[in-house]
């Protein structure tokens, strides 16, 4: 584990996993396999492939792109799900939690009975229709009491400063208090698929979704797999 003065790497943190990408320097390089917040200091799990690291070494660290590119569409896509199930179910529906990576969505929400699948459609169908209409996602700094006052969302568990950011979506279908990395449009997040509803505890449902290219690579599988069946049945 090794901390820097200066770190392009999202630290784990409001249900975005960390970072990964890698770091050279003149004495050694290697990989940065997640980075985590103690306090306020970003702490990197590294692993060092070649050389040696030391204090006062100057180090490049660089962000797998593709990683993080996609852990911040699923991250964008949460946010746009969390008020399609507040129009589709109600305002009862709140955040109880949450994790996105660069692979999936998971969501765990209020809601006293199962999800049906007039209502996941529904909701699949409100998320895509903001990710075809490619608004833009804007962010504003507020204080803390006034992003609360306009009716921004806040997180489930989440500790937040006096000052925080205000993440708006959808022109204003989604307002939200998130500090994680986020798409530049909605169009950018690509097709949203639910994958999966279910369960958690009394009271507690859970939703898991995929975005983009793993959203269009799904589709293709279940399409080879209809025409498969298609064939065996004749």
């Amino acid at each position: 584990l090794i901390s820097f003065d200066q770190s392009p790497f999202y630290a784990e943190s409001g249900g975005q996993v960390g970072d990964q990408g890698i770091f050279s320097s003149a004495n050694g390089r290697g990989q940065v396999l997640d980075c985590i917040k103690l306090g306020k200091i970003f702490v990197h799990k590294i692993f060092l492939e070649e050389g040696s690291i030391s204090i006062k070494d100057k180090v490049k660290l660089e962000v797998n792109p593709s990683k993080r590119n996609a852990a911040t569409a699923h991250h964008s896509a949460t946010h746009l799900m969390h008020a399609a199930l507040k129009h589709v179910l109600g305002n009862h529906v709140e955040q109880k939690g949450s994790l996105v990576d660069s692979t999936k969505l998971r969501f765990d929400f209020s809601h006293p009975k199962a999800v049906t699948k007039d209502e996941v459609k529904e909701i699949e169908s409100i998320v895509n229709l903001h990710t075809l209409n490619n608004s833009a996602v804007t962010t504003e700094l507020m204080k803390l009491d006034d992003a609360i006052a306009s009716g921004a969302e806040a997180m489930f568990g989440e500790k937040y400063e006096d000052e925080v950011r205000v993440l708006s979506m959808g022109d204003g279908f989604s307002v939200e208090l998130c500090g994680g990395t986020h798409v530049t449009r909605t169009g950018d997040i690509g097709m949203f698929i639910i994958t999966s509803e279910s369960s958690v505890s009394s009271g507690v449902r859970r939703i898991e979704a995929v975005v983009g290219s793993d959203a269009i690579n799904l589709i293709l599988e279940m399409r080879n797999q209809l025409q498969a069946t298609q064939i065996l049945l004749n």
